[in-house]
């Protein structure tokens, strides 16, 4: 049965505008300087360099335009078939994109939610196999409105244990009343997760069905029990392993970028309020983008 939750948050019917910067680009204008009463006017034409081109494009802010080349550059893998990290590039520093909706816009301007028992056609896209630890009609699919980068309300999904669906749709009508962006919500793919690493990826969402990270039990993704927001502004760590790989930037978790998670913000908060906890407060590894019902 489908579960429609429809709020009208405090920022509805707010107009987002954007902003445009306007270059004060134009040479200021010359004094005219003296002339002698016995010499010619003399009129000089500037040279086509010395106009300013009022066609001449602005540059996008660093961050806010996503790299031609994003998720193409396929790292280089260590003996475990991770990337093996690098710098991060000046392009993927301040990120502060939202990628096209891959889903119709829900109705209404404000926070809205649908979820249902995730159907064949989704359960096919996903990465659920039989022989993965929560039976595929425990999972449900969830499509929500969120905050992007760009300031624009949008439509994402993801897949949960239906157990906690209802809790976890209360977790982001709450990042969606105070604003917090997301790059992008959707449903990790097989191909995805069999995709040689690019190290630049920035997902959120819940069911994975894989193990935890250099171990052979499952992930908590795995039983639709976890959540991952902004991995690439909430990057995982253990010792020299980072993931995203490129993501190093974001490891000084004294910036304040947009989509960052810090802790006693709202995002810890809200998922806090359900009982869940936040990988930033581990202590063997920091996971600052994930959020747990058992705290692993």
């Amino acid at each position: 049965m489908k579960r429609t939750y429809a709020v009208e948050s405090a920022v509805a019917g707010l107009v987002v505008l954007g902003l445009t910067l306007s270059g004060c680009g134009g040479a200021p204008e010359a004094s005219p300087s003296p002339t002698a009463s016995a010499s010619p006017s003399v009129s000089v034409e500037p040279s086509p360099s010395d106009v300013p081109s009022s066609s001449s494009p602005v540059a996008p802010e660093p961050g806010s335009v996503p790299p031609a080349w994003l998720g193409t550059r396929v790292l280089k893998e260590d003996a475990e078939g991770y990337g093996i990290a690098g710098p991060t590039p000046p392009e993927l520093r301040n990120r502060a994109w939202t990628l096209p909706d891959m889903l119709p816009m829900l109705p209404g301007d404000g926070f809205a939610a649908e979820v249902d028992v995730a159907p064949d056609e989704v359960i096919a896209r996903s990465t659920w196999v039989p022989g993965c630890p929560v039976s595929r009609q425990e999972l449900a699919w969830v499509r929500m409105t969120f905050w992007g980068f760009d300031g624009a309300r949008h439509t994402g999904e993801m897949l949960i244990n239906a157990r906690v669906a209802e809790d976890v749709v209360g977790v982001f009508r709450r990042l969606y009343e105070a604003r917090f962006p997301i790059e992008q919500m959707d449903i990790t793919t097989k191909a995805a997760l069999d995709a040689p690493p690019t190290g630049d990826g920035n997902g959120t969402g819940g069911f994975v069905c894989r193990p935890s990270v250099g171990q052979t039990s499952f992930s908590q993704h795995a039983y639709g029990l976890a959540i991952d927001i902004n991995t690439f502004q909430n990057p995982y760590v253990k010792g020299d392993r980072v993931i995203p790989e490129l993501a190093r930037w974001y490891l000084d978790r004294s910036r304040t970028a947009p989509g960052m998670i810090h802790r006693d913000d709202v995002v810890v908060q809200a998922f806090a309020d359900i009982g869940w906890e936040w990988g930033g407060d581990w202590n063997s590894l920091k996971d600052y983008q994930h959020f747990s019902e058992n705290g692993t």
